[in-house]
């Protein structure tokens, strides 16, 4: 164990379920409170206010699922990195399950500043709740990716702003089989969206409601990537470095 020492780390965790109607502000706090249920040794800032050094990564909007979300923090001491994502998930809400740990390069990116891209599942339907033809959905699709702006309406600060979503889309593909979500939602067509973040992103309800009257009954965040030199890492492949071969559970 190295006492004093800097040691990144970087957490991925899922969000399914009934806690997908938390914020991200309450999964932030909940996540907080793990780290204190199980003693994490978390480094802190200096300073008259010391903060421990923990980032989190890109917002998950409320209601939204998500396979991938990450958070980087930073330790004063090693750990046992294979042991913590199962001390964590103990002491979290259901739904919330820590399911990978690295350590991270010092000075690595920011998960906000790093993360170019990210990939969707999503139960479409129409804006009233009624069902929408899959093959109908297609045509509406090709036909707004083949438009050189698509204007959705965004809110922000308080009032409606308009907003061209068409560079923030990759590809949009209407899936044949079963909606992802557990509850049962037959009739709803399950679309797969990748979508930039940089230098600005887009919400699937978003982009949804620009191509036509559609609407997400349930989305869920699948992937996150970092791009770099035309090669593409998940976040727990970026930006690691070698664990110390003498680090002990803490």
């Amino acid at each position: 164990m190295r006492g004093g020492a800097a040691n990144p780390v970087r957490l991925r965790y899922t969000k399914l379920g009934k806690v997908r109607w938390i914020s991200h502000r309450d999964v932030a706090r909940a996540l907080e409170r793990a780290f204190r249920v199980v003693q994490l040794p978390l480094a802190f800032s200096e300073g008259f206010s010391p903060r421990p050094k923990v980032s989190f990564g890109l917002a998950l909007s409320t209601g939204h699922e998500s396979d991938a979300e990450y958070v980087d923090l930073v330790l004063a001491e090693d750990i046992d990195l294979d042991a913590l994502p199962a001390r964590l998930s103990a002491a979290l809400p259901d739904g919330i399950d820590v399911v990978g740990a690295v350590a991270l390069a010092e000075r690595a990116p920011a998960l906000q500043e790093a993360v170019t891209c990210v990939e969707w599942r999503v139960d479409v339907a129409h804006t009233d709740l009624t069902d929408v033809d899959p093959a109908r959905l297609r045509v509406d699709i090709d036909a707004a990716l083949a438009l050189p702006a698509l204007a959705a309406t965004r809110r922000r600060k308080g009032r409606d702003v308009i907003e061209d979503v068409r560079p923030v889309i990759r590809r949009i593909t209407v899936c044949d089989g079963l909606p992802v979500s557990e509850l049962p939602t037959s009739g709803f067509p399950v679309v797969e969206m990748e979508m930039s973040t940089q230098p600005r992103g887009a919400k699937p309800g978003d982009v949804l409601a620009a191509i036509g009257d559609f609407t997400d009954v349930r989305a869920r965040r699948t992937y996150q990537w970092i791009e770099r030199d035309g090669a593409r890492q998940e976040p727990l492949d970026a930006d690691t470095r070698p664990r110390m071969p003498e680090a002990c559970v803490s």
